[in-house]
């Protein structure tokens, strides 16, 4: 990937995002970081995921945006899936949903490209996310790159940095508190 490519990452979580943020600060890609979280509820816990995703961006000196925070439209969107399971549809709508508004930003904001980091966890489904980040990429005309956040060390990586970092980690994605 060329290091002059401006990259807008979608993150969930800081946990999920942390080692993919640090080795874009050790290598010197163009990176910013996207906050669309409009899955995640209690408002609570959306605050504690986003000041923890915050941190990590300071920490590194990797630029940060917040986009809106509206419940009600995944709400909306995911409206007659609220049994499925993980890694059911429901996923792949809101993987679509997130997707697609980071890139609307994305593209009105003059970045080349976007990438995410919602397939790093072991409880999603990588071949899903990308699935969802292609039909978004077709639908906005704006490229999606994959970012390896599982694979070459990356897993230990962020493994090692949640405890060095002590970060907060959640024990559910978002959409459905236990």
């Amino acid at each position: 990937m060329s290091q002059n490519k401006k990259i807008l990452l979608l993150s969930c979580c800081a946990p999920c995002s942390c080692a993919v943020i640090a080795k874009a600060a050790e290598t010197g890609l163009n990176l910013t970081v996207a906050f669309y979280n409009p899955n995640i509820r209690p408002l609570a816990e959306y605050t504690k995921r986003l000041e923890e995703n915050k941190r990590v961006c300071e920490l590194y000196h990797i630029p940060f945006v917040e986009l809106e925070y509206d419940n009600k439209v995944w709400c909306e969107a995911t409206k007659g899936l609220e049994n499925e399971p993980e890694r059911g549809q429901r996923c792949s709508v809101c993987f679509h949903l997130r997707l697609k508004r980071v890139m609307e930003y994305a593209k009105a904001n003059d970045f080349d490209a976007v990438a995410s980091v919602l397939g790093v966890s072991r409880y999603k489904n990588l071949e899903q996310v990308n699935e969802a980040a292609d039909k978004a990429s077709k639908e906005t005309n704006v490229e999606y790159v994959h970012i390896e956040g599982r694979k070459h060390g990356m897993q230990e990586l962020r493994e090692k940095l949640i405890k060095e970092l002590n970060l907060y980690s959640q024990n559910y994605c978002g959409c459905k508190p236990r």
